[in-house]
């Protein structure tokens, strides 16, 4: 817009290796900024300059692209400069790093743990926040085990955002997250009630005000059903119950929008009731009869074929007979083989006298 300059010298610097400043000469006039990440479309207004945590783990193309621009007021209404960008670069390559998780635990306070990569990795961590710049703290309690690594974080609050630092031991590579707090999965109750189940969980001591949402799963008889999604309100959760079969159920949880973000990972898989033995009475008939009409069939079109001359037999055409006779006319009919000729008895003469 003609009138408002657009911002100059814009740059930035690292205030730790989470924490980036971003800041710009201010022109003459009464002037606010807008700015805004590329991959985000919120913006936000600032007067000279800003500060935000940038995590590798956000990033999607190795570095972060700002859009600033200049913004002025007034009573004809609102004019904005072109955006000017920059592109914010981590100053060192990010070090291999897998699977971090951190778990809330009762008498530590968070346990975190990691699959490292392909060199050993230094663990630092700090809690979320502009006033918290620079104050990351090393580990004083390391574990370990055959796959992962890890560390007790005591001083850790059960509501408290967490940053993590690793970062290889020369120095020449790090990474850094924000993970979410983790649980156990809370402890399942199964009750039978009737022609139902009865699903619930045990209310978690730290966290007794939250709502919790719930995914959960179950095969019945071996066969996936479906997955259920309910929250704490709606305990118990009825699912319809057969005596006949076992439920395997799994599940997992999650705190709701309104809370700190807390989420456990898939729970051990819970069993209730047996699957009972499948009534073979139909299976048996619905193999043996097939059998027996299959065998009856072929049977019958055996029998046909061998005795079809007496079943169906072969009527001559009178056509054909009335023909003849016409062609014979009154021709004997010749015989073809010896007849049957009667032998001759002896016959004795015998004389009769009249008496005198």
């Amino acid at each position: 817009a003609e009138g408002v300059p657009p911002p100059t010298d814009v740059s930035y610097d690292w205030l730790d290796p989470i924490t980036v400043r971003v800041s710009w000469q201010k022109p003459i006039g009464n002037f606010n900024y807008k700015y805004k990440l590329l991959t985000r479309n919120k913006e936000q207004n600032k007067y000279k300059n800003f500060t935000a945590e940038l995590l590798t783990e956000n990033m999607t193309t190795g570095n972060w692209k700002y859009l600033i621009r200049t913004v002025k007021t007034c009573d004809k209404g609102t004019y904005e400069s072109p955006e000017v960008s920059i592109i914010i670069e981590f100053p060192v390559p990010r070090a291999e790093v897998h699977d971090i998780k951190c778990l809330i635990t009762r008498k530590i306070g968070r346990n975190c743990s990691w699959i490292p990569g392909n060199q050993p990795l230094e663990f630092f961590y700090r809690t979320s926040g502009i006033s918290n710049v620079n104050h990351f703290r090393a580990c004083k309690l390391l574990h370990s085990g055959p796959t992962r690594n890890g560390c007790y974080l005591e001083d850790v609050g059960v509501a408290d955002d967490i940053c993590l630092l690793f970062k290889t031991q020369t120095g020449n590579s790090t990474s850094t997250f924000n993970i979410k707090p983790m649980i156990d999965p809370p402890e399942l109750s199964v009750r039978e009630g009737g022609d139902e189940l009865e699903l619930s969980w045990t209310p978690l001591e730290d966290f007794k005000t939250c709502i919790w949402e719930y995914n959960v799963c179950y095969n019945k008889c071996n066969h996936l059903v479906k997955c259920l999604h309910f929250t704490s309100k709606e305990m118990p959760m009825p699912v319809a119950y057969d005596n006949r079969c076992r439920y395997d159920f799994w599940y997992s949880v999650k705190t709701t929008i309104y809370y700190t973000p807390v989420f456990s990972d898939r729970s051990k898989v819970v069993s209730y009731g047996t699957n009972e033995p499948a009534d073979e009475t139909l299976t048996v008939v619905a193999i043996v009869l097939p059998i027996i009409l299959s065998v009856c069939i072929f049977l019958s079109c055996y029998c046909f074929r061998r005795y079809s001359f007496v079943i169906c037999p072969v009527i001559p055409d009178p056509s054909a007979i009335f023909k003849e006779m016409m062609m014979s006319g009154n021709k004997e009919l010749k015989t073809t083989g010896t007849l049957y000729a009667p032998v001759p008895e002896a016959i004795e003469s015998c004389r009769v006298d009249p008496v005198p």
